[in-house]
């Protein structure tokens, strides 16, 4: 079963078959711990996104379609929504801000021993993005650290930022657009 893509693993996931589950979590759980670690910096919570993340695609009836795009990508996407879920219910709860220290976001834990493969392509797609975030200005890196690190809604950032809510969907829109077609180039290179 360790042979199967991550397409196919998830096919059985969804026959309810938790052999396949349980591929996927050993493939990517250290993954997801660490984007939720990093974002979190919690380590009870990000146990618990993780948890929450392999739950997801346990019950979830939609799932991965390899058309759309990379499945590291697709179960990435699915860790920041439940993350920042948790900020913001954390933020509601405590009725405050969380602040994210840059640094701490840049410093991925090193918790789970990756074999030298695993710690090339995460080293090569982190210059990849470091390399394409420099194209962006600094107000467009500030509005996709409070999108997405901070857990702001796009109504949030509106009231934040005092524009209409179209012009700041269009700014991410725009900055997403810059930053997909660096990380796009990047990848020819």
């Amino acid at each position: 079963m360790r042979n199967l893509s991550d397409y196919e693993l998830m096919q059985l996931v969804k026959n309810r078959k938790q052999k396949a589950l349980s591929v996927l979590y050993d493939r990517y759980g250290a993954l997801v711990y660490s984007f939720a670690m990093k974002a979190l910096r919690d380590e009870t919570a990000a146990r618990e996104i993780v948890q929450a993340v392999f739950l997801r695609l346990w019950t979830t009836g939609s799932g991965y379609d390899p058309e759309k795009g990379k499945f590291t990508s697709w179960l990435l996407t699915v860790t920041r929504n439940l993350t920042t879920d948790y900020i913001r219910q954390q933020r509601r709860e405590s009725l405050g801000r969380i602040q994210i220290d840059r640094e701490r976001l840049n410093a991925l834990p090193d918790q789970h021993a990756e074999s030298p493969e695993e710690h090339i392509v995460r080293h090569s797609l982190r210059e990849q993005i470091r390399h394409a975030c420099k194209h962006l200005s600094k107000p467009q890196q500030t509005l996709l650290e409070h999108f997405y690190w901070h857990g702001y809604s796009l109504n949030e950032l509106a009231l934040m930022y005092d524009q209409p809510l179209g012009t700041v969907k269009n700014r991410l829109h725009q900055t997403l657009k810059i930053l997909r077609r660096h990380l796009a180039s990047e990848g020819d290179s």
